[in-house]
């Protein structure tokens, strides 16, 4: 069903005001850890795992559905412009996510923004990436087994992961999964996408608040021409993952997201772009009885069939 005169109103009434981020993502954090459900029975098994960075406690939930019919592992990076959200309000996903895939779900604890600029959180996802990758022989799985998960900023987080172990010779990622991901470093009026012109204002996440995000997750200005901030900015993108990248028509991130998917393709990647139609960004967290979700999991189990 297409968005109509009404909808779109409502849209643009709801659309993040021009407020300055820097003084309000506290209350916004707050805000999204009194909307989370910790307190809801779950209706599967979940129990913490902690990853070590030198000194540092990286906390990873792992969600395993009652009927678990596949051995692989997907480890999720939340969203939520890498300065809020967590795994506390990311719970009702990550449940959902396991239950409609039947895989064991890691769900990781990354440092946040700005306390924690770029590149801490980074880091603390390929920390646990890596780790997962190394153990998992252990638990009888191969590589292959482990895929890395992400909406949004992280999606950004899981396409890097990917290129940093690339980079650094590390543990190769096999498999990644991007929900309409950032991967570019520019997304005000003189972003090259349409999507930004298009999507920018009245769609709920608008251009000014994805601009925010970015100054706030930087240490400085120079990361912006980091392929490590921006993996769009990747001049190689050769040897990466096999790739499974969904994009929503509605949101200013969506060319920005089909742009990489041609670029990894085009540098003799697997990949596969899909477009929601209809879509808005931050439908992946809405309840799974609507019709783009039910959609997203159907996408994905195709992909994970075919791993």
């Amino acid at each position: 069903m297409s968005i109509n005169k009404l909808m779109r109103y409502v849209l643009k009434v709801l659309s993040y005001p021009d407020v300055d981020i820097k003084k309000t993502y506290k209350i916004e954090r707050s805000v999204s850890n009194i909307r989370a459900d910790k307190l809801m029975n779950p209706i599967h098994k979940k129990w913490d795992k902690t990853v070590f960075r030198g000194d540092k406690e990286i906390n990873v939930r792992v969600y395993t559905p009652k009927k678990e019919y596949r051995k692989t592992v997907l480890l999720f990076f939340h969203g939520g412009g890498w300065v809020k959200e967590n795994v506390d309000s990311y719970n009702s996903v990550c449940k959902s996510l396991s239950k409609h895939t039947g895989c064991k779900v890691l769900s990781v604890e990354y440092s946040l923004a700005p306390e924690n600029p770029f590149p801490e959180g980074l880091e603390d996802c390929y920390t646990v990436t890596q780790k997962i990758l190394e153990e998992a022989q252990i638990y009888d799985l191969s590589e292959n087994d482990i895929v890395i998960i992400g909406d949004s900023a992280g999606g950004n987080l899981a396409a890097v992961v990917s290129l940093l172990s690339r980079d650094r010779k590390a543990i190769l990622v096999k498999n990644q999964i991007l929900i309409y991901p950032a991967t570019y470093n520019d997304h005000s009026e003189n972003s090259p996408f349409k999507s930004v012109k298009d999507n920018g204002t009245d769609y709920l996440l608008t251009s000014k608040r994805v601009c925010d995000y970015m100054k706030l997750y930087m240490s400085e200005e120079e990361d912006r021409n980091s392929p490590y901030f921006a993996p769009l900015l990747a001049k190689n993108l050769e040897n990466m993952p096999k790739t499974l990248i969904i994009t929503a028509e509605f949101d200013l991130l969506r060319d920005e997201g089909e742009e990489f998917g041609k670029r990894l393709k085009a540098a003799g990647n697997d990949v596969k772009v899909y477009r929601m139609k209809d879509a808005l960004h931050g439908f992946f967290g809405i309840p799974s009885t609507f019709y783009h979700v039910k959609k997203i999991y159907s996408l994905i189990n195709v992909f994970l069939d075919e791993i």
